[in-house]
């Protein structure tokens, strides 16, 4: 690992407002810069290439009777500069990760600290504490204001239970009033002058995500689900908080606290582009990462276990799911899940209905290299927590966890419960009704994955001019479990079948690019294992494609309309581009192939009546070098996808 760390300090002992000079952090490039400012307030200023991006945004925290950043004294002032690179455990975008930033650190009296990092795509700032014992924060304050006509790409919620899979709205934040719905993270902000501001979180840990709210005035402010106190009964999947504490936290004092983060972005591809959620996060926590096996898993809960053409009746049964095993094992899929419908009750993580053999199906899938993950609801993990071990026993390497549908604190806590406990028995999970990665999934990377996006189980409600914002909001802060693939591909108007045969909107190209745009750690083949054996070819490639890589390069992306990605795993690259309305063609150089010759490319691409007849697709292969420009035609919510070799 290359790494450079300069330090350098100034013992700054002042009672008063120090000059804004003094209290100005740039990027290690000089482009971006956070100037704070010190009054009754604790404020900040953001601007890149001199534009003022973000303005008069205010930062504080109560805990423990203390109002941090209220009238603050600064003590000292630190800072620093960092310039490494990061080796990934589970590399879903780069295995190498460039981190380097300007910091600076701001002692203030009452037993805190303000922490400031400058990155060349952006800031981001967190609260340090030193105060003995725990304590309570009853609040906190992350006000942002915008000096221009900007517009925001938001996902609306009616309150703090939701599975974080509303569709995005666009609005103007001149617009977003107090009295409208809250938000959740991750947003993406259009401004005035063309940059792109994605705004989240990162090393959440024992504390509550985080909600915005509309100030009125063109900005938008915090607020935090309060810590729950007492349950009662809502069902087998979930619980009803019959009350709650006065706080958001009850925490260790001495603590660092989340991160609050803005990538900027001169170009939308950067946004794509960006690992700030990962760089912010703290170091992975296990010793040894090398039984941690990423891959992709046929999933039979989208596509209803509909399959033909044998001779056993399709259900929850054995015989089912040795089908989809023996799917799997011929394309070199390394899971299948068994979801709903598995177990007695849902209530039972250990006993299966009569048709299903555990030990046989985790026999017969060992003997064709293909593993079982099982579904469980939230609630019953937390009241079985012994099923790791049991399950490390079956031979089970991993679980899909679904339904929490908050992010209190109290739930931010469970992920971590059952992550450890997870890799206690070298099991990987995949959560679902979850919220958006924020730092988790690099302590224990076991954590392959998270759903928190409206994806293909939306049905009719996945419709591409939303999943085409994805790439730029929802997975541009980590891995996202979108469940794609599917064969039975439509146009949107033609998409009315849900059951028995589930269609995907887009062509069947979009449909296939989605593996190499869309990055997850575990990466669904949600349509039936019958439909892909129709679709060979198409399988053959989609099968192919890896979900971890060496090296990600976003070639081409406008936010809302279309997107290119190349990605190398060893000497191949894939490249997959993805649009959304009208068809559009798209130039792509091939210079990040560098020497090497001729190489062999083998392609899909929209078929002609693709616009109409969503499935029409054509296969080609040519010879390209680093000196090609391929030319791309998408139709109608269209795709290409393809492999260099």
């Amino acid at each position: 690992m290359k790494k450079t760390i300069l330090l350098f300090a100034a013992a700054l002992f002042v009672t008063g407002v120090r000059a804004a000079d003094d209290l100005t952090l740039k990027s290690p490039d000089g482009t971006v810069k956070v100037s704070v400012a010190l009054g009754d307030r604790m404020t900040y200023t953001v601007s890149i290439d001199g534009n003022t991006v973000l303005t008069d945004c205010e930062m504080a925290m109560n805990m423990g009777g203390r109002q941090m950043g209220v009238k603050p004294k600064l003590k000292k002032v630190r800072r620093a500069s960092v310039n490494e690179n990061l080796k990934r455990e589970v590399p879903i975008k780069n295995a190498m990760v460039k981190n380097h930033y300007n910091a600076m650190t701001l002692s203030m009296s009452g037993n805190y600290a303000v922490e400031f990092r400058a990155f060349d795509n952006g800031v981001a700032y967190r609260f340090v504490t030193d105060v003995k014992g725990t304590a309570d924060v009853t609040g906190e304050t992350f006000k942002i204001g915008f000096p221009g006509d900007y517009t925001a790409h938001v996902s609306f919620t009616d309150g703090f239970k939701t599975s974080y899979e509303s569709p995005y709205s666009h609005l103007k934040t001149r617009d977003f009033k107090p009295s409208d719905k809250m938000i959740y993270f991750p947003v993406l902000v259009s401004t005035d002058k063309n940059y792109k501001i994605l705004i989240s979180e990162a090393d959440l840990r024992d504390y509550p995500c985080m909600f915005l709210k509309g100030t009125g005035e063109n900005g938008m402010s915090a607020v935090f689900p309060k810590v729950p106190l007492e349950f009662g009964e809502d069902g087998d999947r979930s619980q009803k908080i019959l009350k709650e504490a006065d706080y958001i936290a009850r925490t260790q004092g001495r603590r660092s606290f989340p991160w609050r983060y803005f990538v900027i972005s001169r170009q939308d591809r950067d946004i794509l582009a960006n690992e700030m959620t990962y760089v912010l996060s703290s170091p992975c926590e296990l010793k040894d990462c090398s039984w941690i096996k990423p891959g992709q898993v046929s999933w039979d809960w989208w596509n209803h276990k509909m399959i033909w053409g044998v001779d056993f009746k399709a259900g929850i049964n054995n015989d089912t799911y040795k089908y989809y095993i023996d799917f799997a094992s011929k394309f070199g899929i390394p899971y299948i899940i068994l979801d709903e419908g598995w177990a007695r009750t849902t209530r039972d993580p250990f006993n299966s209905i009569d048709a299903i053999d555990i030990p046989e199906l985790v026999a017969y899938g060992k003997s064709r290299n293909v593993g079982l993950i099982l579904w469980l609801p939230w609630l019953t993990v937390e009241n079985n927590m012994d099923l790791f071990k049991r399950y490390a026993e079956w031979g089970i390497p991993g679980v899909k966890i679904d339904f929490m549908d908050r992010s209190d604190q109290w739930m931010v806590n469970f992920y971590e419960r059952v992550i450890k406990e997870a890799a206690k028995y070298n099991m990987v999970v995949d959560f679902h009704g979850s919220f958006k990665p924020a730092g988790l999934e690099r302590r224990y990377p076991n954590l392959l994955s998270y759903e928190g996006v409206r994806g293909m189980e939306q049905n009719e409600g996945c419709r591409p001019e939303n999943t085409i914002w994805l790439p730029f909001i929802r997975n541009a802060v980590g891995a996202m479990d979108f469940t794609p693939g599917s064969m039975n591909s439509a146009q949107p108007e033609h998409n009315r079948c849900t059951d028995p045969n589930p269609m995907g909107m887009g062509t069947r190209a979009c449909q296939m690019a989605m593996y190499v745009v869309f990055e997850s750690g575990i990466q669904m083949l949600s349509d039936s294992p019958t439909r892909y054996y129709a679709e060979e070819e198409c399988t053959r490639f989609i099968s192919s494609v890896p979900v971890t890589w060496d090296e990600t390069r976003v070639v081409d992306a406008k936010a809302g309309e279309y997107v290119v990605v190349a990605r190398r795993k060893g000497s191949r690259w894939f490249i997959g581009a993805m649009g959304a309305g009208d068809a559009r063609t798209l130039e792509v150089p091939l210079g990040f192939l560098g020497d090497g010759g001729s190489r062999r490319l083998t392609f899909f691409a929209d078929g002609v009546n693709a616009g109409r007849q969503a499935f029409d697709y054509v296969k080609g292969e040519r010879q390209v070098d680093k000196s090609a420009v391929l030319t791309l035609k998408l139709e109608r919510n269209g795709g290409w996808c393809g492999v260099i070799e």
